[in-house]
């Protein structure tokens, strides 16, 4: 077009001085208006005869105006069919059945419904719409086929489910390409049919077929499947050998592996070798280390994420607000929130899930009830982390009432779902209700319970003082037992100060596991709990000779953005004198309004006195100390701990929300707990 112009000019130029020549220079001016006009014109029908129409026809098609690219270029669709090609990709973009009904007409009524190219693209359009009954019917119709038209169907098979017909059709083909291989191997690892996936990808390396960045992607995502890392290592050799190792795709899916796999290292110097690392491979290696438990990880690597100038998407925000939420750091995970939104993420449903179950480990389940209320399109994973929010914190009528909604909204409940209700109700004494919803599970949803869902049931029986019964269906389950399920009957046991059976599910649990320590420390309460000091320096003693040592108690705190850690009797924060004397004030206020320290959870024989000062300095006390010293007045203290709360805290706490007019919220390794007034939310059911 710029040729074309600079020669208009020309033309425009000598034109102008030929006439004045002619005519005079008087005219001159006339003259240039005149050839002016009668030059546009001809510059604007030679203009036309420039301009390729094949390129504006795909423009309209590209931009989704089907129609009236039709009726503008009609003459050239008849005359050159292959231009129907951008007609149906423009309709498989719109995604419109009516337009696709319409088109294939179109195609049929001019003559050209034989033809190979048009009927592949018919065909590629009806399976990207998902209907797989008009992609069989088409196929079968089609005069001629070729290995395209196989490799549709078979992935249109492979979107529906139906692996069985789609495997039929790669075995009945003479003639198969990669993209072939590709499709059945992605299928079948996409379904979790890991090792017959690895298996044909085997065979397609033995009949010499190249294994492109797509094959090795899904054969890595396998191997991540299997969690077989010495596989994953052999096509780690083979993609360095073929030069993939540092392609994205490869790459990302190589570090993903490793991670799968348990091997953490591995993956992270995977993407620390990649030169360009894109948004997956950033997501690739937060998500391993989320997975891994690394959460302080998880944030450092988002930090630089963003500092590296790539703009987190919604897989990066579900893995880093999960990560606040194991941390229970609050600023942090309201500061991701607003960046979710800044985003425009924060109606993903993936997102709102992670958010309302962060907002409710961090003890603000008013939050997590907002996060839920404004998501527009909930889906039963929402439903269930809202229901498992209520439950965490002893709001079991609440989580019932939200089931009853989400089945008359006609969300078809998972096990999942009856995971968090059984949780519940275990947590609120709702043992019929557990029991009810156990069986509704099997004979209405005709889910199978998982061992966590008999976990949540030995709770609710052992809790409410059914210890024989929740002892027998242990050992009827038709499934492994496992330590948890033995030790939350032993937790009932110290609830209900049953030595004699504790001793026996300790054995059952020493057995699964000889160095489980909260076992030995549950025995050893009980033991305690009943003055058998004997009793207790036996497990003691066992513990030593095994040289298993009890996880020390922790508590943390945020405040200002800074987390304070405190371990009982620690000296090292440097508020630790403050506190002391902070606690002694406190304790004697709580003892005039009738606190009694409850020495039986003291695990040592030693005098009272000395008791006394070991229960004072537990570490949620040392913790609620500090918050309530540095925080202003009427402002909720939140404090995190690693182990359950013993009893002689839980009583103290009580007190302690009442004297100081606080409303006091701990979240325990079971529970949380939300102190007001004198009162907790657990209803001493803890």
């Amino acid at each position: 077009m710029i040729q074309f112009t600079r020669s208009y000019e020309f033309l425009f130029n000598r034109a102008n001085q030929s006439e004045a020549k002619c005519m005079g220079k008087s005219n001159l001016s006339h003259l240039s208006s005149f050839s002016l006009r009668f030059f546009t014109k001809t510059a604007i029908e030679t203009a036309a005869k420039f301009i390729d129409p094949t390129e504006e026809f795909t423009n309209l098609c590209s931009k989704g105006h089907i129609k009236e690219a039709f009726n503008r270029f009609k003459s050239d669709i008849w005359s050159d069919p292959t231009l129907f090609s951008y007609l149906i990709q423009s309709c498989t973009l719109k995604n419109s059945s009516a337009c696709a009904k319409q088109l294939h007409s179109l195609i049929v009524t001019s003559g050209c419904s034989s033809n190979k190219f048009l009927c592949n693209h018919l065909l590629n359009m009806y399976s990207k719409l998902g209907q797989l009954q008009t992609t069989v019917a088409l196929f079968g119709v089609m005069p001629r086929k070729n290995i395209m038209s196989c490799n549709i169907l078979i992935n249109s098979y492979v979107q529906s489910g139906d692996l069985e017909s789609a495997r039929k059709v790669f075995d009945e083909m003479t003639e198969r390409n990669t993209a072939t291989w590709n499709a059945m191997v992605a299928g079948l690892i996409q379904f979790e049919f890991n090792e017959e996936g690895l298996r044909l990808s085997s065979e397609m390396h033995q009949l010499g077929c190249f294994l492109d960045e797509f094959t090795l992607g899904s054969v890595l995502r396998g191997c991540a499947g299997l969690q077989g890392l010495h596989a994953g290592r052999q096509v780690h050799c083979y993609a360095v050998k073929c030069g993939f190792e540092l392609n994205l795709v490869v790459g990302s899916s190589l570090a993903h592996m490793y991670m799968r796999s348990g091997s953490l290292e591995e993956g992270e110097e995977v993407i620390k070798s990649m030169p360009i690392r894109n948004v997956v491979a950033w997501n690739t290696l937060i998500a391993g280390k989320a997975q891994h438990g690394h959460s302080e990880g998880v944030l450092h690597q988002y930090i630089l994420m963003k500092m590296a100038g790539l703009r987190p998407d919604k897989i990066t925000f579900v893995s880093v607000i999960s990560s606040c939420s194991e941390l229970a750091t609050l600023g942090q995970g309201q500061q991701i929130h607003a960046e979710v939104i800044k985003a425009g993420a924060s109606m993903v449903v993936g997102v709102v899930s992670s958010l309302i179950s962060m907002y409710s480990r961090c003890g603000c389940l008013e939050d997590s009830v907002k996060a839920f209320l404004e998501c527009e399109d909930s889906d039963v994973v929402t439903w269930s982390a809202m229901i498992a929010a209520y439950g965490f914190h002893g709001k079991g009528e609440e989580a019932i009432k939200l089931f009853e909604q989400m089945e008359r909204k006609e969300f078809e409940a998972n096990d999942v779902t009856f995971l968090s209700l059984l949780y519940a109700c275990s947590h609120c004494g709702l043992k019929e209700k557990g029991l009810e919803f156990i069986d509704l599970m099997v004979t209405k949803h005709g889910l199978k319970p998982r061992l966590e869902h008999y976990n949540c049931v030995v709770d609710l029986l052992g809790r409410s003082g059914c210890l024989d019964e929740a002892e027998a269906l242990i050992r009827s389950i038709p499934l492994k037992t496992d330590t948890i399920i033995w030790k939350t009957l032993l937790s009932a046991c110290k609830i209900h100060k049953n030595a004699e059976m504790a001793g026996r599910i300790a054995e059952e649990v020493l057995r699964l596991n000889p160095r489980d320590a909260a076992s030995y420390v549950l025995l050893s309460n009980i033991h305690a709990s009943a003055k058998r000091w004997r009793g207790v320096s036996e497990v003691r003693k066992a513990m030593r000779d095994r040289n298993v040592k009890k996880e020390p108690g922790v508590s943390w705190l945020e405040i200002k953005n800074q987390v304070h850690q405190f371990t009982m009797g620690d000296k090292s924060h440097p508020s630790s004198t403050e506190i002391d004397l902070y606690l002694e004030e406190l304790t004697s206020e709580m003892k005039l309004r009738g606190y009694v320290p409850d020495i039986s959870s003291v695990l040592h024989d030693m005098d009272n006195e000395d008791k006394e000062s070991n229960l004072k300095h537990h570490s949620e006390k040392l913790a609620i100390a500090f918050g309530l010293m540095n925080t202003p007045a009427g402002v909720p203290i939140r404090v995190m701990k690693n182990l359950r709360v013993c009893s002689d805290c839980h009583v103290a706490i009580k007190y302690i929300s009442e004297i100081k007019n606080r409303e006091i919220i701990v979240r325990d390794a079971s529970r949380f707990h939300h102190f007001r007034n004198g009162k907790c939310s657990c209803g001493d059911y803890w």
